[in-house]
């Protein structure tokens, strides 16, 4: 029987508009059966009250029990911001819970000294800079994170024009390789640019959705069937 995974979404965009995190089960997971949670919602509050607060904290709760009463083997945050409150969500219950930008963290720390953040939505400079900071103590790692908000890129993307989505981003991420070593591309709706940055930059660039998927592909198959 297959596994199923159970993707928490917290905006219409990785359903819809960019459908990259989809595609690449397909590939990766395969025979995975895929469920999807979506509160089109919590993003949208999360940047509109600068913060995560009690009750966004128990809307992800709300999802993941959802996704657990469903029958999921695992869970799937597709959602960079929302990361803490994955953290309390994950406590509430007994399903595994997976990070979309966990693998990223950790790589950035292991290799990285001083790690450049770039994002489209200032919801996820922080939960990411944090992410990557907590492994980086796991590691016993001493790094700097440099952080770094394109404004108004996301809207841009929001509103279909791609292109300057794009070319706002790579400015931004040219200027910021001067300063790091390594790039840490914040939000999934970044990663289709992450090649062709990586050759702007000539510094390496992470970006989450393969590396948590090749991730979840692990964690998924360490549960027994």
């Amino acid at each position: 029987m297959s596994k199923k995974i159970a993707i928490l979404h917290t905006s219409f965009v990785f359903v819809s508009v960019e459908p990259v995190i989809n595609d690449l089960i397909a590939e990766l997971i395969p025979d995975a059966e895929v469920m999807h949670f979506v509160d089109s919602d919590v993003l949208a509050t999360v940047v509109r009250e600068q913060g995560i607060s009690a009750k966004s904290e128990a809307r992800m709760t709300h999802l993941a029990q959802a996704a657990e009463a469903a029958g999921a083997d695992i869970i799937f945050s597709a959602c960079s911001s929302l990361g803490p409150a994955l953290d309390i969500a994950a406590r509430n219950v007994s399903t595994p819970v997976v990070k979309i930008d966990e693998a990223m963290a950790i790589q950035a720390a292991r290799e990285g000294k001083r790690i450049g953040v770039l994002a489209t939505v200032p919801t996820t400079l922080g939960p990411t800079s944090d992410l990557i900071q907590a492994k980086a103590d796991e590691l016993n790692r001493t790094i700097s994170i440099e952080q770094r908000l394109c404004e108004g890129a996301f809207s841009v993307l929001m509103g279909g024009d791609r292109d300057k989505h794009d070319a706002m981003i790579t400015e931004q991420a040219v200027d910021l390789a001067a300063k790091v070593d390594i790039i840490v591309l914040a939000q999934a709706s970044m990663n289709r640019l992450a090649g062709v940055l990586q050759e702007k930059t000539k510094k390496p660039v992470l970006s989450s959705p393969r590396m948590g998927v090749d991730y979840l592909a692990h964690r998924l198959a360490e549960i027994p069937a």
